[in-house]
């Protein structure tokens, strides 16, 4: 698998509502840098986020996925 980056967020909560809903769609989300942003006080922000990543195969469909409003 070769994971890319489709979503960042500054909280756990944030990207794990992104994972829930691609995975709930079908997708195989994958959380990066999740324990390390709850391991050090302000790391999220300083390291870039904690990233939610996709299979290069699924990016395209998984971002208009997202990028769809919700009805």
């Amino acid at each position: 698998m070769n994971p890319v980056t489709l979503y960042k967020a500054l909280n756990p909560a944030d990207a794990q509502m992104v994972f829930s809903r691609l995975d709930a769609a079908g997708f195989h989300p994958f959380v990066a840098d999740e324990i390390a942003a709850l391991s050090l006080e302000g790391y999220a922000l300083s390291a870039g986020g904690i990233r939610v990543q996709v299979p290069a195969s699924e990016y395209a469909d998984a971002k208009e996925f997202l990028d769809t409003p919700a009805e």
